[in-house]
């Protein structure tokens, strides 16, 4: 739930696309925030909460931290499995370039935009073919399901 004084269209959009469940524009009242806190309470088990996640034949397994594709296990830096269980996480939405340097900033100093994008393409040729990350120019990376 995002509490916000942003007004225009465009705005609310893009938060949307960052990850909000919903949003909410100051000023509002108490009520209707807590019947939008109730109604989000009501969504189903999230993704953050499931013990594994696929999209297509790529699993995480959360309990070992581990990745397989197609039943394939993975070997994957710390960096590049930072970023693929932030993309993971996201559900299919978008994440932005900044969000993933963040991601990877526990792991290590926080790499530039550059350095995620480098990232990316590495992590690509490890998965192999099709392609599950698909990029958004200039804005970040989403997973997607193979056609």
């Amino acid at each position: 739930m995002m509490l916000t004084a942003l007004d225009s269209h465009a705005e609310r959009a893009a938060l949307i696309e960052q990850g909000a469940d919903d949003y909410l524009v100051k000023p509002f009242s108490t009520a209707e925030l807590a019947s939008r806190m109730r109604n989000l309470c009501r969504l189903p088990v999230t993704l953050a909460q499931a013990p594994r996640l696929c999209v297509g034949e790529l699993e995480w397994c959360r309990s070992n931290d581990a990745f397989t594709r197609a039943g394939v296990p993975l070997s994957l830096t710390v960096m590049e499995a930072a970023v693929l269980r932030a993309l993971i996480l996201a559900g299919g939405a978008l994440v932005t370039r900044d969000n993933l340097a963040r991601a990877c900033a526990a792991e290590r100093d926080q790499p530039t935009s550059h350095a995620v994008d480098a990232l990316i393409g590495t992590l690509r040729r490890r998965l192999g073919p099709p392609d599950l990350i698909q990029a958004v120019r200039r804005i970040g990376y989403r997973l997607v399901e193979p056609f």
